[in-house]
């Protein structure tokens, strides 16, 4: 049986095309439903409203107070029809980690919920700053550490001239920047425009993963008790690397990195990904739905971690044509080399 590392997606991986993902994939309706009246006595529109909508709505669906709760939903789901190889780990992006830990065991899936709809309403309730997303490697993939390094000296720059900007994630070959609206405005005029789409601006979002998020999270350790979190039954690998394992997690100090360092300080998801290729070596990433948007990061993050010798984009494309490292379950026919169908 292979092994693999499921990788959970974060915020803006909910689409026009993800529409009605819920109602062809989540296949515990009764699970659907205590996640519908949850949101229904929170005064909420209810998941498979939103889900079952007639058509998508970018106001709408991209909320932090709905986005979430559907993304964590379609993750979860996905995690659970899952079939035929041995998950070792779970890891995710920025939301994701959220994720991670309900399908990792340290949250119950209604505890898990709880915690992502809890932080995905007061984040939008605060909607403190922003972010935008803007690559420092080719269309290639290729690593271009001077690149990064010139761009993460600019944002210091924009910092130490009284605006606010920081790194929110380290995305494969992409920087997700967080700040206020002079910072990033800073950072869009000294820029280039590059591949036809950057500097691009994340509709709805939050300065996630920075200091200005600190009355969320204070907020959010006020609302989430440290009860909710209890020992993994996977390994899971957070946004700073580190491991948390079944048996040896102190449930406490999960809880306070959740609630605290992974809302206020960078999430270095390609870290994330080097330590789970590394530690774990598994046959398969897999990274479970809403969207395929994530895939480019994992494949770019594996790049940059000189994994099994691959360099550039050809490289990772000759290798998955081989024999497939990365599945997509938000692609149906990749979906299917890991599932029973739904």
């Amino acid at each position: 049986m292979k092994t693999a590392v499921v990788i959970c997606p974060g915020r803006g991986t909910y689409t026009k095309t993800e529409l009605g993902y819920l109602n062809r994939h989540f296949a515990d309706r009764a699970l659907l439903g205590a996640f519908d009246r949850t949101r229904e006595g929170l005064g909420q529109e209810t998941l498979s409203a939103l889900d079952g909508a007639a058509s998508y709505s970018v106001a709408k669906h991209t909320r932090g107070d709905n986005a979430s709760a559907l993304i964590y939903s379609a993750t979860l789901g996905d995690f659970r029809a899952i079939d035929g190889v041995e998950v070792v780990a779970v890891t995710g992006n920025s939301m994701g980690w959220y994720s991670a830990l309900a399908c990792g065991g340290a949250l119950t899936a209604e505890a898990g919920f709880e915690v992502v709809n809890t932080m995905g309403t007061l984040m939008q309730e605060a909607l403190i700053g922003g972010q935008l997303i803007y690559p420092f490697v080719g269309e290639d993939w290729r690593p271009d550490p001077a690149r990064k390094a010139e761009l993460m000296a600019l944002i210091v720059d924009i910092a130490d001239a009284g605006h606010v900007l920081t790194l929110s994630i380290d995305l494969g070959g992409m920087l997700v920047l967080a700040g206020n609206e002079a910072g990033l405005a800073a950072f869009e005029a000294a820029v280039p425009p590059v591949q036809g789409s950057f500097p691009m601006r994340l509709a709805n979002h939050a300065a996630f993963h920075s200091s200005l998020q600190a009355p969320v999270a204070e907020r959010g350790r006020a609302r989430l008790s440290p009860s909710l979190f209890g020992q993994p039954k996977l390994p899971m690998i957070d946004g700073r690397g580190a491991i948390w394992w079944p048996g040896a997690t102190d449930t406490q100090a999960l809880w306070d990195y959740t609630l605290g360092h992974q809302v206020t300080e960078t999430y270095d998801f390609t870290h994330a990904i080097r330590i789970a290729a590394r530690e774990f070596a598994p046959d398969l990433f897999i990274v479970t739905g809403p969207g395929t948007t994530l895939g480019g990061a994992v494949a770019q993050s594996l790049i940059l971690s000189d994994w099994r010798s691959m360099g550039s984009k050809q490289d990772f494309q000759t290798r998955q044509q081989a024999g497939p490292v990365l599945v997509s379950m938000g692609m149906d026919d990749q979906r299917g080399t890991v599932t029973k169908g739904d």
